[in-house]
């Protein structure tokens, strides 16, 4: 894996913590050019300033996705800084808490925020994103929705059914950009131990384990190989694909 992204330029959106940073730690230790985006605009900021310290070429930009025009200036930042752009991750999203309220007790703001940051952000994204990943003849949209959606978790219906729809999307989009050369795929993690996991509850990361075919915790290196595949030279025939990366919880 090291060097496979050789000269690549990406942005990654929600890049402060969690699977987002290991991405973009990766990407760049694969030889990546990275923009970092996310709403905890210091510490993403800091982020990138430390891997910048390490040698790597990082750039850090604050990105709310529930604004678009905001939206749109993390694209023309992202394009200025790097020139044509060869991948986007659509990493930025929020969640509700797991085990919550269920279907009939979910509040409409809360179904309306979710649905907001996490679908309407992530097409916005890619459609701000589209000229500059068509200006270097080899685009990439890795979208990270859940395998919540290929299972339907109890309790968690805004988020499940954001993800759902970024599957979808995430189809039409592959078909709608194929003829720009730009190639649309999602990965489905199961649950990953990070900090945007660390409100779970211990029924909850028990079910996984206990559910996997390979039955232990997930960490957020079990998922990066693969969005640097999709990210790479060798998967430019791959598209409209939705890959679980979960242990085997959930097949597809």
């Amino acid at each position: 894996m090291n060097k496979l992204l050789e000269g690549k330029r990406l942005l990654i959106t929600g890049a402060a913590r969690g699977l987002g940073l290991d991405f973009a730690r990766r990407a760049c230790a694969a030889g990546a050019r990275v923009v970092m985006a996310d709403i905890l605009d210091e510490l993403v900021t800091e982020e990138a300033r430390a891997l910048a310290e390490q040698g790597h070429d990082a750039t850090a930009v604050r990105l709310d996705l529930a604004d678009p025009d905001a939206i749109d200036a993390v694209a023309k930042f992202a394009g200025e800084t790097l020139g044509a752009v060869d991948g986007l991750v659509n990493c930025g999203a929020i969640a509700t808490g797991i085990g919550g309220p269920d279907m009939c007790e979910l509040e409409l703001d809360t179904w309306d925020r979710v649905a907001t940051v996490n679908v309407r952000g992530t097409w916005l994204m890619s459609r701000a994103m589209v000229p500059y990943l068509a200006a270097s003849g080899r685009g990439r949209i890795v979208n990270i929705a859940s395998d919540t959606a290929l299972w339907g978790a109890p309790r968690l219906m805004a988020y499940v059914a954001s993800k759902g729809a970024v599957i979808s999307m995430s189809r039409s989009m592959a078909r709608e950009l194929g003829p720009k050369n730009i190639c649309v795929n999602t990965l489905c993690p199961g649950l990953t131990l990070c900090e945007a996991t660390e409100y779970v509850p211990q029924d909850r990361h028990d079910l996984y384990v206990n559910g996997r075919a390979i039955a232990r915790e997930q960490v957020p290196e079990d998922v990066t190989g693969s969005v640097l595949y999709l990210l790479s030279d060798l998967a430019g025939f791959v598209t409209g694909q939705t890959l679980p990366v979960n242990g085997g919880f959930v097949f597809n």
